[in-house]
């Protein structure tokens, strides 16, 4: 169990999913034959560390990852369709494909089928990451076979420093908005201009002016964090933009 499988391919399963209501069965050849895929397996959906940093951090790193090399960001659970599909629409991880494992055939195909009734989970799949190029496994990153759920080294970033060690993550980018605010729809399209892929922090849905008060001691929007810097409303987002 959790051996290490580089070199060879992967198993061969079809996948029931549900897409625009209707079932569509995906099959292992449509997900990696003639593609380079980084995937990530983790153990269930909404679960605490995957839904915290495992499937955000590679949704960040989408682009950065596919610049370098990677077609396509996949990432398996041995959950049905249903949750897997909630799951990827709570999370507005619109740069990862979630496949539902739910038979757990694929996790047994990869000898990564783990116990976790102690948990009430029943069977599910061990946590780690492969790089896959058409079809074989080029490289995996498997985590440590010790108790509980480690997450060392199955991490977006890991996986971005093995296709390209040079290849720099770019900085996290936050934006204080609220709605109907000119100023802010401004700054928005001028990031996006840019290529800056930003958090939205709307006022009224995810924070109030006590949070926005709090973090840069201003009352209007928007504001700009970069990299843990802030710097700044709409004049100080188009001087940064001009750098």
């Amino acid at each position: 169990m959790l051996n290490n499988i580089e070199g060879q391919n992967v198993p061969t399963v079809t996948f029931p999913t549900r897409q625009n209501d209707q079932w569509v069965n995906v099959t292992t050849d449509e997900l990696f034959k003639g593609k380079t895929v980084a995937v990530f397996a983790l153990p269930g959906a909404f679960t605490p560390t995957c839904s915290s940093t495992h499937l955000p951090r590679y949704n960040e790193l989408a682009d950065v990852l596919k610049e370098n090399g990677v077609d396509e960001i996949v990432c398996i659970s041995v959950n049905d369709t249903f949750v897997m599909n909630a799951w990827l629409a709570d999370q507005e991880a619109e740069n990862i494909t979630v496949i539902p494992d739910g038979n757990g055939e694929f996790a047994e195909g990869m000898g990564m089928l783990v116990d976790k009734a102690d948990l009430g989970f029943g069977k599910r799949t061990w946590r780690y990451s492969m790089l896959v190029k058409d079809g074989v496994i080029d490289k995996m990153f498997i985590e440590p076979n010790q108790p509980g759920d480690p997450f060392e080294v199955s991490d977006a970033d890991t996986m971005l420093n093995y296709v390209n060690p040079n290849a720099k993550a770019p900085e996290a980018v936050s934006l204080f908005t609220k709605p109907g605010c000119p100023f802010c729809a401004k700054a928005k399209e001028a990031l996006k201009e840019h290529k800056i892929r930003f958090e939205e922090i709307v006022l009224g849905t995810d924070a109030t002016t006590v949070s926005l008060r709090a973090i840069t001691g201003k009352t209007t929007v928007p504001q700009l964090f970069v990299g843990g810097e802030y710097i700044g409303d709409s004049e100080a987002v188009t001087a940064y933009l001009a750098k």
